[in-house]
């Protein structure tokens, strides 16, 4: 299975809008029926002893939240924000807590909460907590975020360890670590967190990967005889966005997942924390052209929108693949190359470069594909101050119901409305 979603759905919202309303439009969509049907696939590669998380940092939208709850064991936030955002949509289940530079009140909240893990990050971190957890006088399981060398693992555009960065503690200071969990009973180790890379596409590597973390922590088990069940070996699953098919190899892994399983466990269970790889390809985003102009011999379309909504392009440093969703002009241009852009007063606004195009007219569509993580939530929305672009949820829940979800603004603010199959819904615009 790939990372690939159906156009189909989406094309069909895009062209209801379109007739609905005068104004261009601007929208990211979601096909939470491939959501499911992908994260359903990952949790059923995976074999027995592996826990899935999902790194909600990738989409943290609350219908994309509900339909993973399913087939997740739980949730990994990366701030006091995240976690108090997952806490109030999934209440039921359990949460991770990482990254470096938490504040107190916010290891005071993760304290507090009923099933909240913390990967604590440093020496310091772990001293602060020790004092929180004795003084709340509750228990607080712990994960310690180790960052080791693993000899022989090439590297990837976005190491997380392995060499000096600010995420976890070098090897050196997990005896001093271990000597305050012993001194803090408050703190109970659960087990290490790796996480080495990310944007890592090669299968067999991260197999290497698995392994090391096994070993070590074996080894630290025994030579410092501690108690822990699980290892938690990250995400960072790459997504290669001009050829998905090239994206991580998720059934090749899971395959080699059990023979390392098998020979280095001894017992421990396997804990992986995807985000990206989980949500990409439920995800579009379309923008309607509003002009086609020719500058220094070079096509430009310019488009509703821009990297202030989709900062994936630029932020992945790629020319994002594009389909045409073509109106009712006559096409402007036809079989010449055109840069994509958007509506705002930068050069830097591009999110595809000298592509060719077959015909291209104003009131066409760009859709975007591969748009569902890492794609609005890191955008600097607020930039020229343009209004966010239209939301729209899409699952059929039933063989007798199509939903779609639609809002703009902040997160949980939603409008429903249901239709028969027959036909797509009228989005309703959330207040």
């Amino acid at each position: 299975m790939t990372l690939h979603c159906s156009p189909e759905p989406v094309e069909a919202l895009l062209a209801r809008w379109r007739i609905e309303s005068r104004e261009p439009i601007c929208a990211y969509v979601y096909d939470l029926d491939a959501l499911q049907r992908h994260v359903r696939w990952m949790r059923e590669a995976l074999p027995h002893g592996c826990e899935l998380y999902y790194a909600a940092k990738a989409n943290p939208e609350a219908p994309v939240l509900r339909t993973l709850a399913p087939w997740v064991d739980g949730f990994e936030a990366a701030s006091g924000g995240e976690l108090r955002w997952l806490h109030e949509q999934q209440p039921a289940h359990p949460l991770l807590f990482g990254g470096p530079g938490k504040l107190d009140s916010e290891l005071v909240l993760a304290a507090a909460l009923p099933d909240c893990t913390l990967h604590v990050e440093s020496l310091g971190e772990l001293a602060r907590l020790a004092a929180i957890a004795d003084g709340l006088d509750r228990n607080v399981p712990v994960f310690l975020r180790m960052n080791i060398a693993v000899p022989g693992i090439g590297d990837t555009r976005l190491m997380m360890g392995g060499k000096p960065t600010p995420f976890g503690m070098d090897e050196q200071d997990l005896p001093q670590a271990v000597a305050m969990l012993r001194e803090h009973p408050r703190l109970r180790l659960e087990g290490f967190h790796f996480h080495l890379m990310s944007h890592q596409r090669d299968a067999r590597m991260q197999l290497d990967l698995v392994r090391a973390y096994l070993d070590v922590a074996n080894r630290w088990k025994a030579a410092y005889g501690l108690d822990f069940a699980v290892v938690n070996a990250g995400g960072g699953f790459g997504v290669d966005y001009a050829d998905p098919s090239a994206s991580f190899d998720w059934l090749g892994f899971c395959t080699g997942l059990r023979g390392v399983l098998d020979r280095h466990a001894n017992g421990l269970r396997l804990r992986f924390e995807p985000g990206r790889y989980v949500s990409v390809a439920c995800g579009w985003y379309a923008m309607e052209v509003l002009d086609i102009k020719r500058n220094h011999g070079e096509w430009f379309a310019v488009a509703r929108g821009g990297t202030h909504h989709f900062r994936t392009p630029p932020a992945q440093g790629h020319d994002h693949p594009f389909r045409i969703l073509r109106g009712n002009h006559a096409p402007l241009i036809e079989h010449e190359r055109v840069t994509l852009v958007g509506q705002l007063c930068t050069p830097k606004d591009v999110l595809a470069r000298a592509q060719p195009v077959e015909a291209l007219a104003p009131g066409d569509c760009l859709l975007f594909p591969l748009a569902g993580a890492y794609a609005w939530n890191i955008s600097h929305q607020n930039f020229l101050m343009h209004p966010a672009p239209r939301m729209a949820f899409l699952q059929a829940e039933s063989m007798a119901e199509e939903v779609c979800y639609v809002r703009a603004g902040g997160p949980n603010q939603l409008g429903r409305t249901a239709a028969s199959p027959s036909s797509l819904p009228s989005p309703t615009q959330a207040t």
